[in-house]
């Protein structure tokens, strides 16, 4: 493993794994042990989710009523960016990754990110479990982070991180959401944590992990999609990302911004964080059904199969998420399209045009999930939105007449299906 200087010994992250977020989670069990009998952990998180919500729309800092304005105001020592953090022409450049690639890093984000979060398994027991006490469903879940994702890198300014705007307000939410998230894995489910094997819930390890899943595991998904950063862009990128992880709490951020050197020793470290598990499986099965709804006729193993597509020359172990997760194997006309793919590459000619439909596939199958997303989720307290910038870039359009024609065709969709599901079973091998 390339660490010359030493920077990730694996004690590191032992450490790592067994440190939660102390200087947040003394000021959340502060709060809770203020509260009447009754009034736990799992309703704190809806209200601070609710003014979560309300602050983006009104692009200002959290604050609103109580409980959570109560919260938000005991963490004004977590709001300042660090003294590093404020490189507006960093920042500028890591977000025009997103600006530039959205809808494939929509697409990783969808085939990707979200798959090695299943298949790590600490997360998966929290998003499995805790988390969804909370939120409620898959596609809110998925739209909760679709969203963290625009409000961070999504907004083409370079103030989304500071205080008051929506990359700051979510990153600050989420560092809260966390310290609840363990009070109630504390509270509820004390007994059946494992804490010598997975380490304090939503540890260090874990959130490093997880910035690494919206930076370096999207790369190399993009990568495979056939749009390959340069390192100028990828050291912008993790920039931006890092920052991000200094406002959510994140210890190797706390100091100064992850770097192209880091990447390589920690991806190797956390593919030991990798794998099966009832609750990763469950995760997959039933995202993977919420998305290939979401599909056109014909369309519908696209998901499944651009998971496979993605993870198949992946390192550190990673080409085994598919597996670890249970995907189910890809449509035929996919594993053909493989085929061709393979071969074109002997062949300068043929290699373009293949390519090129691939990369078509994965646009059309990103795009299409972010309109349900936008269609499912554009009201309530976790709403779903892009930019209008980004909606004419990306030609969605967000009028209530395109809603309701996609309503309709979402319809049409359901009733053809049903009959099929209905005599095939949740994982045929009809091609619709």
């Amino acid at each position: 493993m390339n660490d010359p200087e030493g920077r990730w010994p694996e004690e590191r992250f032992r450490q790592l794994r067994e440190q939660a977020d102390p200087d947040v989670d003394k000021v959340v069990a502060g709060y809770l042990q203020e509260q009447p009998p009754g009034r736990g952990a799992l309703e704190l998180v809806k209200a601070v989710v609710a003014e979560l919500g309300a602050a983006k729309r009104e692009a200002r800092e959290p604050s609103g009523e109580p409980p959570a304005s109560r919260i938000f105001d005991a963490l004004d020592f977590a709001k300042e960016l660090p003294e590093w953090g404020d490189d507006r022409e960093l920042l500028a450049r890591g977000q025009a990754v997103f600006a530039d690639h959205g809808l494939y890093q929509s697409a990783a984000l969808f085939f990707a990110c979200l798959p090695m979060a299943y298949a790590e398994v600490s997360s998966a027991k929290v998003l499995a479990g805790v988390s969804n006490l909370a939120t409620h469903g898959m596609t809110r879940r998925v739209a909760e982070t679709g969203q963290m994702l625009v409000d961070v890198m999504g907004l083409k300014s370079t103030d989304s991180l500071q205080p008051g705007r929506p990359g700051h307000t979510t990153a600050i939410g989420l560092r809260i959401l966390h310290s609840f998230v363990r009070a109630l894995v504390d509270e509820r489910y004390a007994d059946q944590w494992d804490t010598e094997r997975l380490g304090a819930p939503v540890n260090q390890e874990l959130l490093l992990a997880t910035l690494f899943d919206f930076s370096v595991v999207t790369w190399e998904a993009m990568e495979t999609m056939g749009v390959v950063l340069s390192d100028e862009e990828r050291a912008a990128n993790l920039y931006t990302w890092s920052v991000f992880g200094h406002l959510m709490g994140i210890e190797v951020c706390r100091e100064g911004p992850l770097t192209l050197g880091d990447v390589e020793p920690v991806s190797a470290r956390l593919g030991r964080l990798l794998e099966t598990s009832d609750e990763g499986r469950l995760l997959m099965a039933v995202m993977l059904k919420e998305m290939e709804a979401f599909m056109p006729l014909g369309w519908r193993k696209m998901p499944r199969s651009l998971v496979h597509w993605i993870f198949r020359h992946a390192s550190h172990g990673a080409d085994r998420v598919p597996e670890l997760l249970g995907v189910p194997a890809p449509a035929w006309w996919f594993t053909a399209l493989f085929a061709a793919a393979k071969a074109a590459h002997g062949s300068s000619w043929l290699a373009g045009p293949v390519d090129g439909v691939i990369r078509w596939l994965v646009r059309k199958a990103g795009r299409q999930i972010v309109v349900a997303l936008i269609d499912r989720h554009s009201d309530g307290q976790a709403a779903f939105r892009i930019p209008d910038e980004l909606a004419r870039a990306w030609r969605i359009r967000q009028s209530r007449a395109a809603v309701q024609t996609r309503a309709i065709r979402r319809n049409v969709r359901t009733r053809l299906r049903a009959p099929a599901r209905g005599r095939k079973g949740p994982h045929s091998d009809s091609p619709t």
